[in-house]
């Protein structure tokens, strides 16, 4: 059985209340964030549950409201991979676990779908987004402007995760050669029992210092398996800080999406 959760918290040093933030489409009419990426979750086939895990009453009680079923899980989660385990463990007959983040409704369901499909004989999988040079400049300018945006990816031609950033890896000045920087999308399917072995294991040094919770797989010799997806003509952006609000909304009226 594979089961999507959307961990979701309310205290976030970039955008507080973030999951609750409205977004317009192309109509004019908000949504909340948190409803757009379990409408994404929703829209994603062969998943037997999409449940949104957070620890803070006001988002538990808007998901309810719009049909998400939602499970309070512990404020001392320190991620959203320690909240899906927390889920996880009260799942007795749930195979693959997929992490899909509450603050990327761009998501496109295919992009789920390509990680679950990648995780024959892994532990962990995510997909990663070749740059085009639209994609790149804002990764310039989120950094120009001192902002912390999206993350990068580099990975072995196997596929296997080398390092993530917050920072530009690798490091170009030439938006002509984005094709060469891979955006992570941020999203996890894991085997159950990987989530287990996670949350025994303490934050390492990587995964403090850069933000990441998925550098404490690697930091304890787990393999991270990236998945190259496309784009298909689709904008693809995360709302990382409240600047990314006109961004996906431009994305969603482009989108024709309500």
């Amino acid at each position: 059985m594979v089961v999507v959760v959307i961990p979701a918290r309310f205290q976030s040093q970039r955008f507080e209340g973030k999951p609750l933030a409205m977004l317009r489409g192309v109509t004019g009419a908000g949504k909340s964030l948190i409803q757009r990426s379990w409408e994404a979750g929703c829209a994603v086939p062969d998943v037997a549950r999409v449940i949104v895990a957070t620890d803070d009453i006001r988002i538990f009680e808007h998901a309810k409201s719009f049909g998400a079923e939602v499970m309070m899980t512990s404020p001392a989660a320190a991620n959203g991979t320690e909240r899906c385990a927390e889920v996880a463990a009260k799942l007795d007959d749930a195979e693959l676990i997929v992490n899909l983040q509450g603050d990327a409704p761009l998501t496109p369901p295919d992009f789920v779908s390509a990680v679950i499909a990648a995780m024959e004989g892994e532990e962990m999988a995510t997909p990663v987004l070749r740059c085009d040079a639209k994609t790149l400049k804002r990764h310039h300018d989120d950094r120009k402007a001192g902002r912390i945006g999206g993350t990068t990816a580099v990975f072995d031609r196997q596929g296997s995760a080398l390092y993530f950033s917050k920072e530009l890896l690798p490091f170009t000045d030439n938006l002509a050669a984005g094709d060469a920087v891979f955006h992570h999308v941020g999203l996890y399917a894991y085997r159950a029992e990987t989530l287990r072995r996670y949350t025994a294991w303490p934050a390492g040094p990587l995964e403090r210092i850069e933000g990441l919770e998925q550098l404490r797989f690697l930091e304890n010799g787990v393999g991270v398996r990236c998945v190259e997806v496309a784009a298909k003509g689709r904008d693809f952006w995360e709302v990382n800080n409240p600047v990314d609000i006109e961004r996906v909304e431009k994305a969603l009226a482009e989108m024709g999406v309500e």
